[in-house]
């Protein structure tokens, strides 16, 4: 395959360079034609009176606080105002490991502080007297005035995992503690909102747990304070709360019905929730998935987090055994306390990819597909830093921030299994097509999924497909055309069958104009057949002249990084790719999703800065390099 390198300015264009299939170049004469087709006769600028997304947002849809209990317990002593100000990129200090700021700004942000004892440690801090009447409150406030906090943040995690939080401890919602942090979190994203120049969201997190299996939902307002301030968080501590999701699609019902407003919710990547995530015959609780079950869940949740701080939940080596990039930063020990070892019956129901094959059993059989989500990164970062960069990464608390001990201290530990600290990943982030940075843009192209995940860094990602692109689709300035005018972006659904035609998908990529070239783009298909679930993977467009191989795998893009010095070069792969591609394997008559998956070459990971910048060895274990990735949302087909 021929490469061509490529302007850094043109990185920075979003989609307004051009490439060929299966390869990187910049198109001659043909352009200029190509480009004049674009004139529909109506003005003469093409580019004027267009109706579709033409800009890509990058932001982080979870980050906590020092208002959550946890958190602040970890140590975190920056609140809401510091958190805006480092995502809208300027610089503050972070609570132990001195100045930090972002090499770029971020478009958005939600802060989403756990729905549940919101605003409760920052009372315990201040040593409130009738926190410290309590005997528990007592010794966790002399424990965290004594150092140990993290000691008192993974009791507290357990205690509240397991149901068994304190009482007298709880800060209820009807609460006026509780009231005063969630009306401090609505005027924070106020203040910050600048429309058109960074958004700030309202938002929370709904923190189900069930016996330490996670269910967290990520709660996103379209709304501005008006209406977002009329009803405080929903809770999991009955009787004002529940741990069950029906329950919370219901109070996202009533909060719409109340005020007119815009609500969604995002399920946490499922890698922590020992298999309960994405039931395919019955709930956690036993209760058989039915209409209503499929048809609230797809209306609620139009998105995943499929990779975060605590592991990659796109899929999994044991359920995508014929995957070489399946292994990417798994977590897969246990449950969130992990009061519970994972074992391999539970993965299937924790990953993206095999949930997208579960809504299409479950569509044939319900008439809905639950699981028709686009898939999104966040941090889920608990220092109120959104740090995503390998060589800028403060970890997932405050006891995680830099420091040559870090790698080796244990995030949790337990006899059922442990997580070090080098097994913290650095990602992802959230980047949504949108026609401007408001929230009302923002949160529409999220509900109409037209977003990718990535693992931190920012390449730029379009995938359509239709029924007819064609190379010249792909080859002129401006592919979006007609991307939109003959297909559907990431997100949609195919249009209706032309007879005879199979899919065809027009996918393309720039770097990240500060990051890693690009090693390959793939396409992952899964469909059902009305008797099983299946998944394949086409490497589709790939960088230099490297040929696949007898079993249709492109060989490795090679690795420059130095460990030593932790660098690396952009000697290898290239800095654009893209392709059309059809399906060889279609069948007409059966359910379908694709969705693409960009690679990047390898590139040092946070732990390899680390030892060289502290000095210290790489733990065992560790892996010196990364290749970070983006995923986007899925296309689907579905018979007549």
């Amino acid at each position: 395959m021929k490469t061509i390198a490529i302007a850094p300015l043109l990185a920075a264009l979003a989609a307004t360079v051009s490439v060929n299939a299966n390869a990187q170049v910049v198109p001659t004469e043909k352009d200029r034609a190509q480009l004049s087709r674009e004139y529909t006769g109506k003005v003469y600028s093409p580019y004027a009176e267009r109706d579709f997304a033409t800009n890509v947002y990058f932001g982080d849809t979870h980050l906590h606080t020092s208002l959550s209990m946890d958190a602040g317990a970890f140590g975190n002593r920056l609140g809401l105002d510091p958190a805006y100000k480092f995502a809208r990129g300027e610089q503050v200090t972070s609570t132990n490991a001195g100045p930090v700021r972002l090499s770029r700004p971020l478009d958005f942000l939600v802060v989403a502080d756990h729905s549940d004892n919101m605003g409760f440690f920052p009372d315990l801090f201040a040593g409130k007297a009738f926190i410290l009447e309590d005997p528990t409150g007592k010794k966790w406030y002399d424990m965290i005035k004594a150092g140990k906090g993290v000691d008192v943040a993974i009791e507290l995690i357990g205690l509240f995992s397991q149901g068994k939080f304190p009482e007298a401890l709880s800060y209820k919602p009807d609460s006026a503690p509780y009231r005063a942090a969630w009306d401090e979190t609505v005027a924070a994203a106020e203040r910050y909102n600048q429309p058109g120049v960074f958004t700030a969201f309202i938002g929370y997190e709904w923190t189900s747990l069930i016996n330490g299996n996670n269910m967290h939902r990520v709660v996103i307002y379209r709304d501005n304070g008006d209406k977002g301030g009329q009803m405080v968080p929903y809770t999991t501590v009955a009787p004002q709360g529940s741990t069950n999701p029906r329950d919370l699609w219901k109070w996202l019902a009533e909060y719409e019905k109340k005020t007119g407003g815009n609500v969604l919710a995002i399920a946490h990547n499922g890698n922590l929730s020992n298999g309960i995530m994405f039931p395919i015959t019955e709930q956690y609780d036993g209760k058989k998935l039915d209409v209503e079950y499929v048809t609230q869940r797809a209306n609620w949740e139009p998105l995943y987090e499929a990779t975060q701080i605590k592991g990659d939940g796109e899929t999994h080596p044991f359920l995508s055994p014929n995957d070489e990039f399946a292994d990417y930063e798994n977590w897969d020990i246990g449950n969130l306390d992990v009061s519970e070892a994972k074992t391999d019956a539970m993965l299937s129901g924790e990953y993206a990819r095999e949930a997208l094959k579960r809504g299409l059993e479950l569509e044939a059989k319900l008439g809905t597909n639950p699981y028709k989500f686009g898939m999104i990164g966040s941090t889920d970062s608990h220092t109120s830093l959104a740090t995503t960069e390998e060589d800028n990464f403060f970890g997932k608390h405050a006891g995680a921030e830099p420091s040559p001990q870090r790698m080796m201290h244990p995030f949790i530990a337990t006899e059922e299994g442990a997580i070090m600290g080098w097994q913290m990943v650095a990602s992802g982030l959230a980047a949504v097509w949108a026609k401007e940075n408001t929230r009302e843009a923002l949160f529409d192209a999220m509900e109409r999924k037209e977003v990718y995940a990535t693992t931190g860094s920012r390449p730029m990602v379009r995938f359509f497909g239709g029924w007819d692109f064609t190379e010249d689709d792909l080859n002129n300035r401006e592919p979006a055309f007609a991307g939109y005018e003959k297909g559907v972006p990431m997100g949609g659904d195919m249009p209706p069958i032309t007879a005879g035609k199979v899919p065809s998908f027009m996918v393309y990529a720039l770097r990240d104009p500060i990051g890693g070239n690009l090693d390959r783009i793939q396409i992952i298909k899964g469909w059902y057949d009305g008797k099983q679930q299946h998944e394949k993977v086409y490497d589709v467009a790939w960088s230099g002249d490297r040929k696949p191989g007898a079993d249709g795998k492109v060989p490795p893009v090679g690795n420059t990084v130095n460990v030593k010095d932790a660098s690396w070069t952009n000697t290898i792969g290239a800095s654009e790719l893209g392709t059309v591609w059809s399906d060889p394997d279609f069948d007409p008559k059966q359910r379908a999703f694709y969705y693409a998956r960009v690679l990047q070459i390898p590139t040092p990971r946070w732990s390899t800065y680390d030892a060289f910048r502290f000095g210290v060895d790489i733990p065992a274990g560790a892996p010196t390099s990364t290749q970070d990735r983006a995923y986007t949302s899925p296309i689907w087909y579905t018979p007549k």
